[in-house]
């Protein structure tokens, strides 16, 4: 995906992004790899999380594998265009991340063990750019659903940026806003890598571990 990427290394603003559109992409029926529906109603006590760390097919496959997780898409969101399509998200002038949506039973995998996984499987260090993926679409960030999450989310993010700099990196550069819109993106995006067994893939951790959701509730 990096070679489609935009080359922006700044952010957008609301008078400078793409119009957009009023008619949403279709969204498949079901997950190609769990079998539950991709889109809205999803199961009475199950909680939402907005994951963006990078190019969204091999995170979407680091959630999905998780036990807890009921369904996962991928989209677009954070930034200001209705309904982008991934080229205008590529071109950098619709402010989106690259997202993955993770449908949880938070009575099976907290939150907070999420996190651990969200921080551990790439570098949330690079700003806008994860390994050659370059452009704001790449950029770290977490969507929060509720307050909980929101304090969870710099929790963690504070923990870990102590863990990190102590092993020489630099500052957590993961950005932890309430969430706006989801737009799912196109169908051949959905469990990209299940599809494509040997499709690309470019993200890589740091390997050093998160010290949060070890065995944890999620917060309450």
């Amino acid at each position: 995906m990096g070679f489609l990427s935009g080359r922006k290394a700044e952010l957008v603003t609301a008078d400078g992004a793409l119009p957009g559109r009023s008619t949403p992409v279709r969204v498949p029926g079901r997950h190609r790899v769990l079998g539950a529906p991709l889109a809205a109603p999803f199961p009475d006590g199950s909680e939402l999380g907005l994951f963006a760390m990078g190019c969204f097919w091999g995170a979407e496959r680091i959630f999905w594998q998780i036990e807890g997780v009921l369904t996962t898409a991928v989209g677009y969101t954070g930034g200001f265009t209705p309904n982008p399509s991934y080229e205008e998200v590529c071109s950098g002038r619709t402010g989106h991340a690259e997202t993955v949506l993770c449908v949880f039973d938070p009575g099976a995998v907290s939150y907070e063990s999420l996190l651990r996984t969200f921080f551990e499987g790439h570098d949330p260090t690079q700003g806008m750019r994860q390994g050659n993926d370059v452009g704001t679409q790449y950029r770290s960030a977490l969507f929060t659903t509720s307050a909980a999450q929101q304090h969870a989310a710099e929790h963690a993010a504070q923990r870990y940026g102590s863990e990190l700099a102590a092993a020489g990196y630099g500052p957590v550069t993961t950005e932890i806003a309430p969430a706006g819109p989801f737009y799912y993106a196109e169908d051949y995006h959905q469990q990209y890598l299940a599809a494509n067994p040997n499709g690309y893939c470019g993200l890589g951790g740091t390997g050093v571990s998160c010290p949060v959701g070890v065995g944890g509730a999620s917060p309450s």
